[in-house]
Parts: C-alpha cells; sequence; structure tokens
C-alpha cells in the first residue's frame, strides 16, 4: 500500500495535522506528515521544510535568504510541486488550512496525475475554487471553521476528511472490462451532433472521452493530452478561442493547443463554436457589445456572433499555433457552418464572417505533408463531416 501523504504549515498546524495523521495510521494508512511553513519550530514531522525547499528549481536556500512571507510561501509552493513530482510512494494527499495554505498545497496536488486522491479541507472551499483546484481532480472540503485548534467541529470536520483519505488510499478503484484506447472530442451544445455522429463510428475501438467546451473543459482536455493519458484526440469544437479573444465567461486560457505543440500527439481538429462568444444573463453583456446580434440561450447564457474581424483574428491565432505543432495535424473546416445556430435560416448565420476565418486559418498555416488545412463542403453537424474527421483520425493515430 502507498502512503497517505499530510501536508500543511506544522509552525501553525501541527495539531491539526498530527490529530489527521493518528487517525490515517489507527485506519492501516501509513501517513506521512510534510511541513511546508516558512518559520523555524520544535514540532515532529516527517519531512521537514527544509528538505522541500531544496526541491526549489533555482533557490533551494530560500528560507534563509531573508525573503519576504508572500515570496516564501510561493516558492515554497514551487519546491512542493517538485518535490511531489519525485516520490514514488504517494497514495493520496491531504492539506488543510487557509486561502495561504490552500494556495500553496493545491499547486503540488495539480502537478500530480489524475486518479490519485487528493483532499483539501479549506476555509475557502465554499467560494470561487477554479484557482485552486484547476483542471484536476482535487476535491474541496469547507472547514465550516477556521483551521485554528482542534474542538468538536473541527475535530468532526478533519476526522471525516482522514477516512476519507484513508479509504482513497486502502482501497483502489476495481478495474473495469478490458479497457479501449481513450478518444478526446470537445463538444458544445451547438456541436454535440458532429460528437455524437464520432461516437457512434467509433464506438467498437475507442472508448469516448468527451470534454465539454466550457474553459474549464478545454483546460482538462489539455491536462489530460500533457499528462500523457490522451494521445488519440479530435478537437471539434474551439469556441473558448473566442471567449479568450473577445472577453468572454468560458475561456480556457492563452495556452488552448499548449499541450497538443508540447507532446506532438496526432491532432485532428475543427473550427466548432467559433460563432459565438459566451457571456451570462443579457444584462451581463459588456455596453460595448450590446448592439450586435445576441441570442438569447436560456436565462443565465446570452451568445454573441463574432464579426468578420474578430473571425479572421482568431483564424491567424489558431494557425500560429497549428504551425507550431510538430506532430502529424490535420485540421478540417466545415465550409456550411460551424455549429447548430450557423446555418440557413439560424440566427448566427453570416457566410462572410464564416470566410473570413476559413481564409484567415488556411493563409496562416504553413502546410507541409504532416501539416494540413482541408475544406470540407458541408456543415459541421453533417454526418459526412464526423466521416471526414474519423477518416483524417485514422490516417494519423497511433
Amino acid at each position: 500500500m502507498k502512503k497517505a501523504y499530510i501536508i500543511g504549515t506544522c509552525d501553525t498546524k501541527y495539531p491539526e495535522l498530527s490529530y489527521a495523521k493518528e487517525l490515517l495510521n489507527k485506519a492501516g494508512v501509513d501517513a506521512v506528515l510534510v511541513d511546508v511553513g516558512i518559520f523555524p519550530h520544535e514540532n515532529k514531522v516527517d519531512i521537514a521544510n527544509a528538505e522541500i525547499a531544496r526541491h526549489h528549481p533555482t533557490n533551494p536556500g530560500f528560507l534563509a535568504s531573508g525573503l519576504d512571507r508572500g515570496s516564501a510561501v510561493t516558492a515554497m509552493s514551487e519546491a512542493l510541486e517538485n518535490f511531489l513530482l519525485g516520490r514514488d510512494d504517494i497514495g493520496g494527499v491531504l492539506g488543510m488550512g487557509g486561502s495561504g495554505n490552500t494556495a500553496l498545497v493545491t499547486r503540488g496536488m495539480r502537478a500530480l496525475p489524475v486518479g490519485t486522491p487528493k483532499l483539501m479541507v479549506s476555509t475557502v472551499a465554499s467560494g470561487d475554487t477554479v484557482p485552486y483546484i484547476g483542471a484536476t481532480d482535487i476535491c474541496m472540503m469547507a472547514s465550516v471553521a477556521d483551521v485554528a485548534g482542534l474542538n468538536p467541529v473541527s475535530r468532526a470536520v478533519l476526522g471525516n476528511a482522514a477516512h476519507a483519505m484513508a479509504g482513497m488510499v486502502k482501497y483502489a478503484v476495481p478495474a473495469g472490462p478490458e479497457a479501449k484506447p481513450l478518444l478526446g472530442m470537445t463538444m458544445f451544445g451547438v456541436t454535440t451532433q458532429c460528437v455524437t455522429n464520432l461516437r457512434e463510428i467509433f464506438e467498437d475501438q475507442y472508448e469516448p472521452l468527451i470534454f465539454h467546451a466550457t474553459g474549464i473543459g478545454g483546460r482538462c482536455f489539455e491536462k489530460l493530452i500533457d499528462s500523457g493519458m490522451l494521445s488519440n484526440v479530435i478537437d471539434v469544437t474551439l469556441t473558448e478561442v473566442c471567449d479568450l479573444h473577445m472577453g468572454g465567461v468560458m475561456s480556457a486560457g492563452p495556452d488552448r493547443l499548449g499541450a497538443v505543440i508540447r507532446t506532438g500527439v496526432p491532432y485532428v481538429g475543427s473550427l466548432g463554436a467559433l460563432d459565438m462568444v459566451n457571456f451570462g444573463a443579457i444584462d451581463t453583456v459588456p455596453e460595448k457589445y450590446k448592439g450586435r446580434n445576441l441570442y438569447v440561450h436560456n436565462a443565465n447564457v446570452t451568445l454573441m456572433r463574432t464579426t468578420k474581424e474578430e473571425n479572421a483574428e482568431m483564424g491567424r491565432w489558431i494557425g500560429e499555433k497549428l504551425n507550431q505543432c510538430e506532430g502529424d495535424v490535420r485540421f478540417l473546416i466545415p465550409e456550411g457552418g460551424v455549429s447548430a445556430i450557423d446555418a440557413p435560416g439560424q440566427p448566427f448565420h453570416d457566410p462572410d464572417a464564416d470566410k473570413a476565418l476559413f481564409d484567415a486559418v488556411e493563409s496562416t498555416v504553413r502546410q507541409t505533408d504532416r501539416r494540413k488545412v482541408i475544406r470540407v463542403p458541408l456543415h459541421i453537424n453533417d454526418p459526412g463531416f464526423a466521416s471526414a474527421l474519423a477518416e483524417q483520425f485514422r490516417n494519423i493515430a497511433k
């Protein structure tokens, strides 16, 4: 059995951390107490803060270098990330603390593979947890009261966390049926039919793994490619690029396509839902966009049609990303429209805007025998377009 790593600032949270370790040991799990505090103390730990600090990539002596508290905490989080990546006995990681400790420990957690148990007991677990969780499977548990002493409330919360970690470490997830290779695909509501068609084509050969292109979905897609868990991809839907460029609420950040560049995985992609920027309720649309073609998808989602100029900008951005790919690339352009509402008679049908997007991609990409842009005279949700994607995938998939 691997070990549970309990990580926290032992200069300030030692009783709570020791309590969790005691319960894990009683549950039959070997627990390792790791100190990531920045101040000296006399408490007994298994791995001292100085040992963690030695894993900092450029300044292993930062604890003695007189850094201010904020800089020292940031340096410790970098060191923790490297430390955890170098261990081969991690069965799970349990952290606990306030906002500073949460930011420090979850940085290390985010570096671990999906599937490694990660549980963070935190005072900020009931707020916006995206900065802490990112594109990983970290479980956040609200501490209710501050992690500041043992009392009936904190004993119950921390005890539940320790026992949950014990269960995750002790009991491996049962193996499923004989595994088929994973096939990652990106989907939005308006490209669902295309992805459904692809699933039907590949259901006997691959296990589909669908990512909802809502910002975090794109980051999860990239995370699994970077981690090596996902080497077969059909990236149907790049709508998050719209939100990156126009300030929508579903951006996956500027590193979209970065994992494809870094890993060189065979890449089949398309332009799904690049006709729309996502905002919240209609009264949240920025004032500068009030006169645009807006479509109320529901009470909480308003879509804005992209213009020729915006599409040309995005097409160039995507093209430059594809130019950095060293692996095989097949990028398919659906000339009949890029979403369910970009079709004749639909509210976002705009052939001129689509043409600007298509032309910008095609003129920017430096095509070679391994990097090709392919025009398909079909709508993205036409069954024939899914067949074209499937054909190109088979041509380059490992």
